[in-house]
């Protein structure tokens, strides 16, 4: 029972992660206009986000605007894109070998060598993932905060951090836990076939 809690509940902590990376790559609210000094009363909320740019005019009206030019955009920002692409991706493979995993081991008993091999790799690609996410989530954040205590940045470049860099964190953290998760349940059950028929007794 507690090894298929385990498995449940990285399955759980996969599925949430691997939405939120998607709603990370998607959300433009990577970067926040700071409203700082003397700017009491604001009426424009800019928004940055790896895809387009939006506006939002007093919390009534939003105008986004999606980046047109690809060779035009900062290395930085081309590489964030693609790692994020690619953790979404990842992110899904990594799940659905998981459930695949979860599904082998009610099924079959006599293997369990092919049962540890879907666990154990669903595991790494969730730990793979979680990694994925954290490079660009961080790097964005860590330069955020460079920039908006630098006093040579203009007041009106500096920049907040934004809903879309916790998002990405939250779900870092639950895909790295995921993945931990499935990779200890791989280490506990293969280390010796006894264990692994104590194990399959208890289902």
């Amino acid at each position: 029972m507690a090894c298929c809690a385990l498995q449940i509940t990285g399955l759980i902590f996969g599925g949430v992660g691997m939405v939120g990376t998607l709603a990370a790559t998607i959300m433009p609210q990577w970067r926040v206009s700071a409203h700082i000094e003397s700017n009491i009363v604001v009426f424009e909320t800019i928004w940055e986000g790896l895809w387009m740019n939006c506006v939002s005019q007093m919390g009534i009206r939003l105008q986004c605007k999606f980046y047109k030019s690809i060779l035009a955009l900062p290395p930085s920002l081309e590489a964030f894109r693609a790692l994020m692409c690619i953790a979404v991706l990842l992110s899904i493979i990594a799940f659905l070998l998981a459930i695949v995993g979860v599904k082998y081991t009610r099924r079959t008993k006599e293997n369990p060598q092919s049962i540890s091999i879907f666990i154990l790799v669903a595991g790494i690609a969730f730990l793979l993932t979680g990694i994925l996410v954290l490079i660009p989530v961080s790097w964005t954040g860590g330069s955020i905060i460079h920039d908006f205590y630098n006093p040579k940045v203009p007041t009106p470049l500096k920049r907040e951090l934004g809903a879309a860099l916790y998002v990405g964190w939250a779900s870092a953290a639950l895909l790295i836990a995921a993945g931990a998760m499935y990779c200890s349940f791989w280490c506990w059950a293969g280390k010796s076939p006894k264990s692994r028929e104590h194990i399959y007794d208890k289902k």
